[in-house]
């Protein structure tokens, strides 16, 4: 059984408040303000989220293709990729699945005769976290191989501390996982792109979803870096545009072990709900709060988060919680490629976002005529919109060598870029924790931005 299963049919439809942002809603059933009830840490509505139905948001599975014409251009450096994704750090549990999906990525290119008429390289790196340089000095590794793109990094915070570094040497910078709106305005020479959607989105699904969980007060728990305030203030905008009261918002640092004073706080102001916009600290905030009595359905995570807990807490510890991330529920026959990659994998997420950056810069590249980072860039709005619709770099590529224009919708979803290179258009999936504390995903909300 993997992780994130086919969905099903999508029955309804959300209208979001604010900035324009139409969601289609999956399985919504139910009411969408229950009867309130006491809860742990608040007694001003109780938490019972709509009862999900079948879901139809899974990731389209790759076309097969033919035959692959071979390339009409020729190049005298090979395309070569650098990864700048965590192995170590509080974002280490998000490396496995993304570099899997770029050895995925980078193996199906290959089989298909690599791109310009010769085999795609990759170089790995760990970006660790924002409390080490690592990411400068893998960039500087990276960059000294004459790497023409880096995938990375996971982390927001990371990437801001080495996106100046590698525009700046005329590299593509992709990352699967960057959610922070700063750098929709960054003045990165157009170099900058990503596969994972502003957390202008994710925070307005999450927010919106809390009210339809009946909660009418929320406290949050949130770190302190580009990633956690710039998603603590969407969701509280959505969630206060719905009616909804933020009582409580409590900081923490990266580095920090300590979280007494935090939790304290806010269950002191007796929210409805609890969000825990953090990394791999909520595996020490999580006890807290349900050591004072809080219910795992009054908390909701977020894609930072939202992660196997199977081997970290007691069963039943979790039940009841939700989370979200952005992406599609990966169909089964993508996350069977991703275990053949990884058989040790656990979580899948962002697998498919780093997976799509790859196919994407590939396209690019047989589009442009070049392994230039520069020249990749300019092409990559180009093969993610107005064309014929294909899901595969085979599919995809043999469009390209015919002449024709393409669209690629992969494994992340719709993608289509805008100018800043931001996905325009995108999915946020919802989750719940069963008592094995593993995730089932309940529904997805599609969005434009």
């Amino acid at each position: 059984m993997t992780l994130f299963p086919q969905a099903g049919t999508r029955v309804a439809k959300l209208t979001v408040l604010g900035i324009g942002v139409a969601f289609m809603a999956t399985a919504c059933g139910g009411s969408s303000t229950p009867t309130a009830s006491e809860t742990a840490t608040g007694s001003a509505a109780g938490i019972a989220c709509p009862a999900p139905g079948t879901t139809s948001s899974s990731a389209p599975a790759a076309d097969a293709g033919g035959a692959v014409p071979p390339s009409k251009g020729t190049t005298k450096t090979p395309l070569k990729l650098g990864s700048l994704l965590p192995t170590t750090g509080s974002l280490a549990y998000l490396g496995p699945p993304e570099i899997a999906g770029v050895n995925l990525g980078v193996k199906e290119v290959n089989d298909a005769g690599g791109v310009l008429g010769k085999p795609v390289q990759v170089v790995h790196r760990d970006s660790g976290d924002t409390k080490t340089d690592i990411a400068t000095q893998s960039t500087s590794a990276l960059l000294g191989q004459g790497v023409n793109a880096i995938i990375g990094a996971a982390s927001s915070g990371v990437s801001k501390t080495v996106i100046n570094q590698i525009t700046g040497a005329g590299v593509l910078q992709f990352s699967p996982a960057n959610t922070s709106p700063d750098f929709t305005t960054w003045d990165d020479k157009g170099l900058y792109w990503r596969t994972a959607p502003s957390d202008v989105l994710q925070g307005k699904v999450l927010g919106n979803y809390m009210v339809t969980c009946g909660a009418q007060t929320v406290g949050m728990i949130v770190l302190n870096d580009a990633y956690g305030t710039g998603l603590a203030t969407n969701i509280k905008a959505a969630f206060e545009s719905a009616g909804g009261k933020v009582v409580a918002e409590e900081l923490f640092n990266e580095g920090d072990t300590q979280f007494s004073s935090q939790v304290d706080k806010v269950i002191a102001a007796k929210p409805d709900a609890i969000a825990l916009i953090t990394f791999d600290q909520a595996k020490s905030i999580v006890p807290l709060m349900t050591g004072k009595g809080v219910k795992a359905s009054q908390m909701f995570l977020v894609d930072g988060n939202t992660s196997d807990y199977s081997k970290d807490f007691q069963a039943g510890t979790m039940e009841g919680a939700h989370g979200t991330f952005p992406g599609t529920f990966a169909n089964e026959s993508f996350t069977k490629k991703l275990l053949e990659v990884d058989p040790a994998l656990k979580d899948f997420t962002y697998g498919g976002e780093s997976y799509d950056a790859v196919n994407l810069i590939a396209l690019a590249s047989e589009a442009a005529g070049s392994t230039s980072g520069v020249e990749i860039a300019k092409q990559l709005k180009g093969v993610s919109e107005a064309g014929e619709k294909c899901t595969s770099f085979p599919s995809c590529v043999t469009l390209l060598r015919e002449g024709k224009d393409i669209d690629y919708d992969g494994q992340s979803g719709p993608v289509t870029f805008s100018d800043a290179g931001d996905p325009t258009e995108a999915y946020i999936g919802i989750y719940e924790y069963t008592n094995d504390n593993k995730l089932k995903p309940l529904q997805s909300e599609f969005g434009k931005l």
